[in-house]
């Protein structure tokens, strides 16, 4: 029982260990990765295109064909003579086939459709880097949200903290008969407010815990400890829009994808051409009034479709234009990428100035609000000021935590128009 009791105690203290051990930003990615099942159906869309290449690659491989079956007829063939009718095959006979048919020469047809598998299996790969830059973007703003909050929460409390005070002045004033009833009410009033305020940003900051430990996989309940530290490291944030973004998953995976259609351009065109193929072919035919009833021949043949409804032309013409959506949905990516791009480089810059603003601004809320409580205490100020020093103060540090929030975004913003999230 006793030692039980210890292994309990032993595991009940790892548990807790492992609970308050802090979550970095990188843990928490690592952890989505593994989770994602975006990426998992990504991963399985690889998986599908590779078959495709697999499938595609046959066409350079030969074709084998095995028939049998068992024919039961009315009467057998027969053929007539000067000296009556004689039966050339039996009535009921066992037939088998075997075949084996290779293209020789097509004019690039299974080129071609090799080299648009393998085209569209590179842009799956790309859009998998596409999802997963998508997926890491949701973990880091939820990340930096709950930073946020929680310093907001901090000044919420800060506040309630405050205002409490506030009103255990107005209070010993009022009881001294310094100050009116008025005055204690307008405390309490805003003490019940700053205490639903409070209220609302604790339930934003549970919210923004549940959304994290859904994306990471962690329980509902968990409330791992976050380095506060954490910076989105940009390098080179200066450079060209158009050179930025070339390297971004969703442009490479087009330009596959262009590639893929300019392919299958080429693949329909040899629907004109013919084909040269080669038979090698093994038959039987049960029928005892024959010498040979196995047959053994080789072929060499050409083959050449020379009219299948307009089916080629029409398959063609699709695929001209394909190719030509291709060619312009990169243009319109391009172009919207950079645009992206550059506003997210804007907004990180005037996010960075807000930043540097509202740090002296919040050293000035908290000499403005001292020096109110001071002359409200010394009766030369109102309860007012006090009240709305402290809320000015209040605001300054939540658009100062906002900022911050903002830059921190708008740089993972900036490296995901880049493609290096």
């Amino acid at each position: 029982m006793r030692y039980t009791f210890c292994f309990s105690l032993l595991l009940i203290l790892s548990v807790s260990s492992a609970q308050a051990e802090p979550l970095t930003l990188a843990d928490a990615l690592a952890k989505r990765s593994a989770t994602s099942q975006t990426l998992k159906i990504a991963t399985m869309d690889e998986q599908i295109a590779v078959y495709n290449v697999q499938a595609s690659r046959s066409g350079y491989l030969p074709r084998v064909d095995i028939q049998g079956g068992y024919t039961a007829q009315q009467a057998p063939q027969s053929i007539s003579a000067p000296f009556g009718t004689f039966a050339t095959q039996e009535a009921d006979y066992a037939f088998l086939s075997l075949g084996i048919y290779q293209t020789l020469y097509d004019f690039g047809r299974t080129d071609a459709r090799y080299g648009r598998a393998k085209a569209a299996l590179e842009a799956t790969g790309f859009d998998y880097r596409k999802q997963e830059q998508n997926v890491f973007f949701q973990t880091v703003t939820s990340y930096f949200l709950i930073l946020q909050t929680q310093k907001i929460l901090n000044a919420a409390n800060d506040e309630v903290a405050q205002m409490t005070d506030h009103l255990r002045v107005a209070k010993v004033l009022y009881e001294e008969g310094v100050v009116t009833r008025n005055n204690l009410l307008q405390a309490e009033v805003q003490l019940s407010r700053s205490r639903q305020h409070r209220l609302e940003v604790v339930n934003r900051l549970d919210n923004a815990w549940l959304d994290l430990n859904n994306q990471i996989g962690d329980p509902p309940e968990s409330r791992r400890e976050l380095v506060e530290d954490t910076t989105v490291n940009l390098n080179d944030p200066d450079k060209p829009a158009q050179q930025a973004v070339a390297g971004r998953a969703e442009i490479l995976a087009q330009r596959k994808l262009l590639d893929a259609g300019e392919l299958e351009v080429r693949e329909n065109k040899t629907g004109y051409y013919p084909e040269i193929y080669a038979r090698a072919g093994l038959d039987y035919v049960q029928n005892d009034r024959v010498k040979e009833q196995y047959i053994m021949a080789a072929t060499v043949g050409l083959k050449i479709n020379l009219f299948d409804g307009f089916a080629t032309t029409a398959h063609l013409n699709q695929a001209v234009r394909n190719r030509t959506k291709a060619e312009e949905r990169l243009r319109q990516m391009e172009s919207d990428f950079a645009l992206e791009y550059r506003t997210a480089v804007n907004d990180a810059k005037v996010a960075k100035e807000r930043i540097n603003v509202t740090t002296t601004s919040i050293t000035q809320g908290e000499e403005n609000l001292r020096i109110n409580r001071d002359r409200y205490q010394e009766q030369v100020g109102t309860a007012t000021e006090v009240i709305d020093a402290q809320t000015l103060l209040t605001q300054i540090r939540t658009e100062h935590y906002q900022a911050i929030f903002d830059y921190q975004v708008a740089l993972a913003k900036v490296k995901r128009a880049r493609g290096e999230l």
